[in-house]
């Protein structure tokens, strides 16, 4: 009987060894995948998986999604794989921002993550481009390194830390593409985090609340984020990060 090669030895695959290794995986199989598929970048939904369908927080980003999407498709055909509608690939906004993609007949990416209270992905997100994380910081490097704009609408920790790790790599420039945010829900917003209280206490500067757009309308968010993205990111594909 032959010996079991390293890499197919699942004992070791599964060892705090090997942990290097599948770290590398949750980088280089979605890389091979994203590049089969063609796509170039995407704009990113942020929100709490505990939104119900019908709620106005749920049919806001529903009907973003499914706008966003239909412009980008209008766009010249080679630019047919920008600025594609991608969620956490849970439930709540993230199901409403995959739905509102797919009812505009318009790819969408689910970059889902494995937690105890886990749930399935939403029936919402294309096949292809759905993808499962075991480590949360790569999927959080995916999120943010494909993305071109965020929405971000009301929600809790995990919400909080996505917004506030780009957020920082805005303000730390160790982003350098331009990053349109848009937080949805300005009465939450407004109550939750206190970006006033930063700036008078010195934590800021007066240009750092420049770096979201705070709305409650559709169109007013679609608005802005098309104008950004037609004056920022149509010259050149890809992402950048330092």
């Amino acid at each position: 009987m032959r010996p079991t090669k390293s890499y197919r030895d699942p004992l070791f695959i599964n060892s705090n060894e090997a942990r290097a290794l599948r770290i590398l995986a949750e980088y280089l199989e979605p890389k091979a995948r994203l590049e089969q598929q063609g796509l170039e970048d995407t704009i990113v939904f942020f929100g709490s998986a505990r939104v119900r369908e019908g709620s106005p927080w749920y049919e806001s980003a529903r009907a973003l999604a499914c706008r966003l999407t239909a412009w980008s498709k209008g766009l010249d055909p080679t630019h047919q794989r920008r600025f594609v509608v991608c969620t956490g690939g849970g439930p709540g906004i993230m199901e409403a921002a995959n739905r509102g993609a797919s009812e505009a007949r318009g790819r969408n990416v689910g970059f889902a993550i494995s937690l105890p209270c886990e749930e399935a992905v939403n029936p919402h997100v294309t096949r292809e481009l759905s993808f499962h994380f075991h480590y949360l910081f790569m999927r959080k490097f995916w999120l943010a390194y494909m993305a071109k704009a965020m929405v971000v609408f009301p929600g809790g920790y995990g919400t909080l830390d996505e917004l506030f790790e780009v957020l920082t790599l805005v303000q730390t420039r160790r982003m350098s593409k331009p990053m349109p945010i848009v937080l949805f829900g300005t009465e939450y917003w407004k109550e939750v985090i206190n970006f006033d209280a930063l700036l008078r206490h010195g934590m800021i500067e007066a240009p750092d609340l420049d770096l979201v757009h705070r709305t409650d309308s559709v169109d007013d968010a679609y608005g802005w984020i098309v104008g950004r993205l037609a004056k920022d990111a149509l010259g050149g594909p890809g992402a950048t990060m330092a």
